[in-house]
C-alpha cells in the first residue's frame, strides 16, 4: 500500500525552512578549507611555475655557507659578499685554509660577519673531519654542524638534495600567521601545519613561493594587495583588495 504522507512531507524540512546550507569545513588548524588551500597553491604554481632561491652559489657546500650567512641578511648583501668568496673557496678545504680572519675581510658588510666567520670555519673543518668533505642530505646530520639551525638545513635539503622541506624564515613565520594559513607561535609550528595542509604536488616549490610571495607581495609593513593573485581568498584582516591581480606567469628571477 502507497505510503499515505504527501510527496511535500517527504521533501527535506531544512530546504522549507530556508535554513543555511552547511559551511565548508575549514582545515584543522587554519582559517581555510582544503579546496580553498589546493587554489592558493595551484594560482602561485602558475604564477612561479619554477621559484628559485635567490642566493647564488655553485656546488651544495656553497649553498650551505650562503645560507648560514643570510641570517639577519639580505640575500642581496650576501650575494655581493660571496661572489668573490666563492671563486677563491668553493670547497670545505680552500674555505678552511682561508681562515677566519681572511673569511672576515669578504663578509664583512653582512651583519654578525665575525660570528659568521667562526662559524664558516668551523662547519667546513666539521665537513672534512666527519663527512668526507661532503654536505650530508640528512636534517639530523646538517644542524650538528655549526651556525646551521634547522631553517639553513631544510633550504639545503630542498635546493641540494630536491627533498621537500618548509624552510620558514621571517617572512614565511608572518604569512603563516597574518593569512591565517599555518597561525604559530614559532617557525616549528608554522613549519608542522605547513607540510600538513599543503597538497603534497605542491609541497615542493612551497617553501619558495611562500618567501616570494612575502618578500615581494605580501610585505612586512604594507602588504601589496592589489598585485596579489589570492586576495579574494586571503582572510587576513589587513588585507585592503577583494579583486586578485591578473593570474600571468611572471618573468624569471633575475638576481
Amino acid at each position: 500500500m502507497e505510503n499515505p504522507k504527501s510527496k511535500v512531507d517527504q521533501i527535506d524540512v531544512s530546504a522549507i525552512a530556508g535554513k543555511p546550507a552547511k559551511k565548508p569545513r575549514l582545515v584543522a588548524g587554519t582559517r581555510y578549507t582544503a579546496d580553498e588551500i589546493h587554489e592558493i597553491f595551484r594560482r602561485f604554481s602558475i604564477q612561479r611555475p619554477e621559484p628559485k632561491g635567490e642566493l647564488e652559489h655553485v656546488n651544495a657546500f656553497t649553498l650551505l655557507v650562503a645560507v648560514a650567512l643570510s641570517a639577519q641578511a639580505t640575500d642581496i648583501g650576501v650575494n655581493k659578499a660571496t661572489r668573490a668568496l666563492f671563486k677563491v673557496a668553493d670547497t670545505p678545504e680552500k674555505m678552511r685554509d682561508l681562515g677566519v680572519e681572511k673569511l672576515g675581510e669578504y663578509i664583512r658588510t653582512i651583519g654578525l660577519w665575525r660570528n659568521k666567520a667562526k662559524n664558516v670555519i668551523a662547519l667546513s673543518e666539521a665537513l672534512i673531519r666527519d663527512y668526507g668533505s661532503q654536505v650530508p642530505d640528512d636534517r639530523d646530520e646538517l644542524v650538528k654542524l655549526p651556525g646551521v639551525g634547522r631553517k639553513t638545513a631544510n633550504v639545503v635539503l630542498s635546493m641540494a638534495f630536491g627533498q621537500a622541506t618548509m624552510a620558514v624564515d621571517t617572512h614565511i613565520f608572518r604569512i603563516g600567521n597574518r593569512l591565517g594559513l599555518a597561525p604559530g607561535k614559532t617557525p616549528d609550528q608554522v613549519e608542522a601545519k605547513l607540510m600538513k595542509i599543503i597538497p603534497a604536488e605542491y609541497l615542493y616549490h612551497a617553501h619558495h613561493w611562500l618567501i616570494l610571495h612575502g618578500r615581494y607581495t605580501c610585505k612586512a609593513r604594507k602588504p601589496e594587495c592589489s598585485a596579489c593573485v589570492i586576495a579574494d581568498i586571503c582572510k587576513s584582516a589587513e588585507k585592503t583588495s577583494e579583486m586578485p591581480a591578473p593570474l600571468v606567469p611572471l618573468p624569471p628571477q633575475v638576481f
